[in-house]
């Protein structure tokens, strides 16, 4: 099972190590990732895999949320189907 999480705020030194350690805390693998900074705008989005994680996934989504909150930045994640289907034409 796979899903997507969608990281944007300022810029600044720890987002990516920060979102990681909630994930490898979490035994969340990360498949992909795209990283960019749009002058001083950092947006990233990863699709990871939840098939081995060690809590569930409104706790998952809480903890990265409460990262995001710590670092300064928006931190979402959702199911791989859902947001497939939210971003269908």
């Amino acid at each position: 099972m796979r899903a997507v999480l969608t990281v944007i705020g300022r810029d600044r030194v720890g987002i990516i190590a920060g979102v990681s350690r909630v994930l490898a805390d979490c035994n969340v693998n990360i498949l992909d990732i795209s990283q960019t900074i749009m002058q001083d705008i950092f947006t990233m989005i990863m699709l990871v895999d939840i098939s081995k994680i060690n809590a569930n996934f409104s706790e998952l989504s809480d903890k990265l949320e409460k990262k995001g909150e710590e670092l300064g930045v928006s931190v979402r994640i959702q199911h791989e189907d859902i947001f497939n289907s939210m971003h269908r034409v």
